[in-house]
Formats: structure tokens, C-alpha cells, sequence
């Protein structure tokens, strides 16, 4: 009966908070999520590569583009208009001796997702590894509520643009035998009915990560996905309301939210040679859930 005084209530574990406008802003939030794992050191695993990370100015992608970055990578930062905080990041990856060249703009074009590899060979002459990061979601109760341009906003920029990205930088890719990596989520497993277009790219990404990793295994190119459980990230005080934000996370056996940094550890080994005999893989820092995926 220890659980008892627990239902129909929820711990509050970070202040109540809500931000009107997507994608959030990291600067924003109380407290600033953790993107940088404590005590860690670098050990050169990424030395020399080049890596572009989607959404890579706040929340997991800034966690990733530092954890890189402390692993001796350069990193290509696109963000559709969050500058404060985007320069924040470069700040951190620039901290680590290391390069950061900040592009921002909207991927769901898909003319501009061809410009943003061009600009990264132009600026360092190859790329290594992609971090197909970026999302965005909206809450709807009822699928009846769901507008055209929301469904298709969240498509262009979930999963189409990850389609637009790969094949642009596909041909620099196969000369370093490369690396992608996609980011999905817990609710392409088990589902969000709050976030029903956001579940359906997530999983829509799974089964491009595990359909690409096959096309690609021929030219040495390792496909794998990280799909996050509940992370302290901008893009949930943009998404839900202030009471829900407040015990955001405290439903996984954890019992918290996971930190960024948290997460980024999961494509530090994709990226890396201790992950070279996986592919078409999905990990999952997820705070104890088992979804089996």
C-alpha cells in the first residue's frame, strides 16, 4: 500500500512554467537542463570527424553537439531561430577547443537542407556523422482537431526533412563511411494520444532507421536511432501546460525527468567506433520504461 498516497496525486518536481511559442528557448527554463555530463573527459573517440546536428542549439542536440565536441569533433549547429541559444552552444562546443558553425533556418525546406550540406563541406571540407535531431509537437484531444497545417508542419520537419537531409549529404557520407543517427521517442512505441501526429513521425522514424540501415550496409554506413523517454528539454514547456510540466517525468520508474546530457551519451557510442558492429539498432534512455522496440 506504499503507492497508495500517490494516486490521483503527482510530485511536483520542477517549478510550474509554459512557453507560448515553439520551438522553446532553453534560456528560458528553471531550471536550465543539464547538458554537460559532470566530471566527464574527453578520450578523443570522435577526433577529426565532422558532425551536423539537427535542433542542435538547445535541449538533446546541445548536449550532443558538446559530448562531440569533447570527443574531438567539430559540429554544424542548424536551428530554425533560436539565436540566443544557439549561440550558447557554440559557446560550450567552442569551450572544448573545437569548431561550431551555426546555420539557421527551417529543414522542412527542403532547398534548404541541401544549402546546409553545401555549407558544411565549403566550411570543413567533409561530414561524418548526421544527427537528425530536430522536431516539433503539438497537443490535440481530439484527432477532429488536428489542423492541415499542423499535421503537415510536424511531417515536413519530423521525418521529411531527415529524408531531404540524408539524401543531400549522402554522397559525402559514402567517402568517409559515415554515420547517422535519427532521433525518435518513446511514444512510437506505446503511443501519445495527446501528440498523435508527433507519435506517427516517431514512428515513421524507426522504420526509416531500420529500412535505411539495410540500403546503406553495402556502403559501410551505419543507420541507428536513440528514442528518449520523458528528457527536461525546451520543447516541453512549449508543448504543455504549466501543472504538467511541473511533474513532467515523475511516471517513469525513475521517478524524474531525464537530463540531456543523459541522452547524449547514447550517440557518442553510435557515433563512435565502440558502436562499429551496430546497425539498424534503436536505443533507449527512457527512465526505465520497457517498451520493447
Amino acid at each position: 500500500m506504499a503507492n497508495a498516497s500517490k494516486i490521483g496525486q503527482k510530485k511536483q518536481i520542477n517549478p510550474p512554467q509554459h512557453q507560448s511559442t515553439q520551438p522553446g528557448r532553453e534560456s528560458q527554463m528553471d531550471p536550465p537542463p543539464q547538458y554537460e555530463q559532470p566530471g566527464a573527459h574527453g578520450s578523443n573517440k570522435l577526433a577529426g570527424k565532422v558532425a551536423l546536428i539537427t535542433g542542435g542549439d538547445s535541449g538533446i542536440g546541445r548536449a550532443v553537439a558538446v559530448a562531440f565536441a569533447r570527443e574531438g569533433a567539430s559540429v554544424v549547429i542548424v536551428y530554425k531561430n533560436e539565436h540566443e541559444d544557439a549561440k550558447a552552444t557554440q559557446q560550450a562546443v567552442e569551450h572544448h577547443g573545437r569548431r561550431a558553425l551555426l546555420i539557421a533556418g527551417d529543414i522542412g525546406d527542403e532547398n534548404f537542407c541541401k544549402s546546409v550540406i553545401e555549407r558544411t563541406v565549403s566550411q570543413f571540407g567533409r561530414i561524418d556523422i548526421l544527427v537528425n535531431n530536430a522536431a516539433e509537437q503539438h497537443v490535440e484531444q481530439k484527432l477532429e482537431d488536428i489542423t492541415t497545417e499542423h499535421l503537415m508542419s510536424t511531417f515536413q520537419t519530423n521525418i521529411l526533412a531527415m529524408f531531404h537531409l540524408t539524401k543531400a549529404a549522402m554522397p559525402y557520407l559514402k567517402k568517409v563511411v559515415g554515420n547517422i543517427i535519427n532521433t525518435t521517442s518513446v511514444t512510437a512505441y506505446r503511443g501519445a494520444p495527446q501528440l498523435l501526429d508527433y507519435s506517427s513521425t516517431k514512428g515513421a522514424i524507426v522504420a526509416f532507421t531500420r529500412s535505411l540501415s539495410g540500403m546503406l550496409a553495402k556502403d559501410k554506413i551505419r543507420v541507428n536511432a536513440v528514442a528518449p523517454g520523458p528528457i527536461w528539454t525546451p520543447l516541453i514547456p512549449a508543448t504543455f501546460p504549466a501543472e504538467k510540466v511541473a511533474s513532467f517525468g515523475g511516471d517513469v520508474p525513475l521517478e524524474r525527468p531525464g537530463q540531456p546530457w543523459e541522452v547524449a551519451t547514447c550517440y557518442v557510442f553510435l557515433a563512435s567506433s565502440d558502436g562499429n558492429y551496430i546497425t539498424g539498432q534503436v536505443l533507449h534512455p527512457n527512465g526505465g520504461e520497457i517498451i520493447n522496440g
